[in-house]
């Protein structure tokens, strides 16, 4: 089976859960995540919002074993949560992306998508890698 995720815009690898849950009686809750989040993920936040009433909640186990737990101040609040956590999968720790890549000199002033800025090819970074291989057609078979 593959696991298939998608994307959130993040200087981070990071994935997100999220749900809603109401505590019980006594104002606990325990939400249960996928069997497979603490091996694909690390570094967990979180965030709790309380709906429909004024109460206070609180992580009161973190993540441990697939789950974490929520306790209110009140019965039977119903609390919407988020977690993240970084990726650490071998893809993630092997590909980790830099946040922001130095253009080389000849790249300066010139875009990936020009068109989404109002230019045209002119002022593509595409075009440098163009004229390169018209320059040096024996490039395309490497």
């Amino acid at each position: 089976m593959y696991l298939i995720h998608s994307d959130v815009s993040s200087p981070d690898m990071m994935n997100i859960y999220n749900g809603n849950v109401t505590t019980d009686a006594d104002g606990n809750a325990a939400v249960d995540l996928p069997n497979y989040f603490e091996s694909l993920n690390s570094d967990f936040r979180y965030q709790l919002t309380v709906m429909g009433t004024f109460a206070q909640a609180i992580i009161s186990e973190k993540i441990k074993d697939n789950r974490f737990s929520i306790k209110t101040d009140k019965p039977f609040v119903e609390v919407s949560w988020q977690v993240t956590g970084i990726r650490k999968d071998a893809f993630a720790v092997n590909m980790r992306k830099s946040v922001e890549e130095y253009k080389s000199d000849d790249e300066r002033g010139l875009y990936r998508n020009p068109e989404l800025f109002g230019f045209g090819m002119e002022k593509s970074t595409n075009k440098i890698n163009h004229q390169d291989l018209q320059d040096h057609p024996e490039r395309s078979e490497e």
